[in-house]
Formats: structure tokens, C-alpha cells, sequence
């Protein structure tokens, strides 16, 4: 079997330390590109109102979304960050109180959320739209690891070290079927240079009303990379139950790797 056609299934390993190393370096130059492009981003799919909820990536903080929940405000959302503090330790309390967080937005907005999610926040958010989905619209994740394979990961004995190995809430029976897509439309964000998680660990089985989407970008850089805003503003401006495959147009085409998963 070449490498080529190795199953995505079959290569549960996190990124090079090469890549790893680079995050840092790539990421501010991610950030420098957001603010020079970001009058040009007002341009971008305007939305309808409806309530989005942001959640941040492991160990950051609603400061490292601000960027993001900024442009969104500014086409037209209803942004909420999770106003949780760190995302470090995931706990019963810690499921309830975010669960208890989307459903208050859902209330107050008067209508079905998006719910967004950078890294780990991506996979909070489509566990909570599990077990909420009558209140979702959709979920967006931003190189999330989507599988509960933890080697995928450079991350994973961090996460471990502050977690163990079990989660209180997969030892409450919970989040244990963590490769199972969400019951709503779901679009996963991947970058093949995350140097955090491997990109096949954030890559969701094919199948109605799911898509994973490949950008040029790094791991932490995701949040403010030009190329992600467009994906993340092109699916938020959907009509709600008329979702379709994210579809790069015009000079997009040439900005978006086309290829395949495998």
C-alpha cells in the first residue's frame, strides 16, 4: 500500500516537531495578515442575526477569539464568547456551565445558534450539539481534534497531565463517541501544516450535511487566518436549513487546496 492511498483512518500521529516549532513564527504572521485585510473582510457574506457562539481552543481564552467575534459582530451576528475563562480542565461543572452557556444564548437570540469552536473548542462544541441539537444551526470547528484517538496530538500528555486519561465526563458516561459527527450541519476547518493537531485527527466521516475544509494555515493561526474568516462567514450566511458544501469561487479557487482527504 502506497502513501497515497493509506486510509485516513490508519495514521493516528501528531505533527512534525518541525511544525510544531513553526506555529509560533506562522501564527503572528496569520495575525499581521488579519489586520491589514481586515477592511476588506466587511465585504465578506453578511449575516442574518442569528446568534453565534464562539468557544476557545485548549488552555486559551475568549481574548484569543476577540478578532473573530469582532468581524462577526461587524456582518451582522449576535456573538457571544463562552465567558468561561481558560479552556483547560474538562469537567462535569465545566460541560454544564458551557451547555448552560449556549442554551441562554439560544433563549435570548430567539433562534437555533451556530456554535464555533477553535481546536478543542470545536470538539466541545459539537458535543454540546449532541446533546442539544433542536437548539444548533450548525457547528463550525477550527482544527479540532475530532477523534478520540489523543495521538493525533502534540498536545495529548498535557491534556492528560491536566485531565487523565479518562475525562470526568467520559467517566460520567459521556463523551465517548467523540468520532460520531453531530445530528446538525457540521464543517470541519483542517490544515495539513497544524502543528498541534494532526490533520487527519480533525477530519469527519463523509455523509449529508458534513464537510471538512482545507485551508493553508497553522494551528494557532486558525482564529484570524484571512482564508478561515471567508469559510467561517460563507457558512454562517446560509440560509438556516438550506445548507451546502463550502464552494470556493473565483479567485477563491486558486486560494484553497483542491485535493482529496486521503
Amino acid at each position: 500500500m502506497t502513501a497515497a492511498t493509506i486510509s485516513v483512518e490508519q495514521v493516528p500521529s501528531p505533527p512534525s516537531k518541525l511544525l510544531t516549532l513553526a506555529e509560533g513564527p506562522r501564527a503572528l504572521g496569520e495575525l499581521a495578515a488579519f489586520y491589514a485585510l481586515r477592511p476588506i473582510m466587511n465585504f465578506l457574506p453578511r449575516g442574518d442575526g442569528h446568534g453565534v457562539l464562539v468557544l476557545p481552543g485548549f488552555m486559551a481564552s475568549d481574548a484569543s477569539t476577540g478578532p473573530l467575534r469582532s468581524l462577526l459582530a461587524d456582518l451582522g451576528y449576535d456573538v457571544a464568547g463562552w465567558d468561561l475563562g481558560r479552556n483547560v480542565r474538562i469537567t462535569n461543572a465545566r460541560v454544564a456551565a458551557i451547555s448552560s452557556r449556549m442554551v441562554e444564548h439560544y433563549k435570548r437570540t430567539g433562534g437555533k445558534i451556530s456554535i464555533v469552536g477553535w481546536s478543542l473548542g470545536g470538539l466541545l462544541a459539537r458535543e454540546i450539539a449532541k446533546q442539544h441539537p433542536e437548539m444548533v444551526r450548525q457547528v463550525i470547528s477550527l482544527g479540532s481534534p475530532i477523534k478520540s484517538d489523543r495521538r493525533h496530538t502534540s498536545v495529548a500528555k498535557l491534556f492528560e497531565a491536566l485531565n487523565g486519561k479518562v475525562t470526568q465526563p467520559q467517566r460520567s458516561g459521556r463523551f465517548n463517541d467523540i468520532d460520531t459527527p453531530p445530528p446538525v450541519p457540521s464543517t470541519s476547518v483542517y490544515t495539513r501544516t497544524d502543528g498541534v493537531v494532526g490533520w487527519r485527527g480533525s477530519l469527519q466521516p463523509e455523509g449529508p450535511q458534513r464537510e471538512n475544509v482545507e485551508v493553508v494555515a497553522s494551528h494557532c493561526g486558525l482564529g484570524v487566518n484571512p482564508l478561515v474568516m471567508l469559510v467561517v462567514a460563507d457558512r454562517l450566511a446560509q440560509q438556516a436549513d438550506k445548507w451546502k458544501p463550502f464552494a470556493a469561487k473565483g479567485i477563491g479557487k486558486l486560494l484553497f487546496p483542491q485535493r482529496t482527504t486521503h
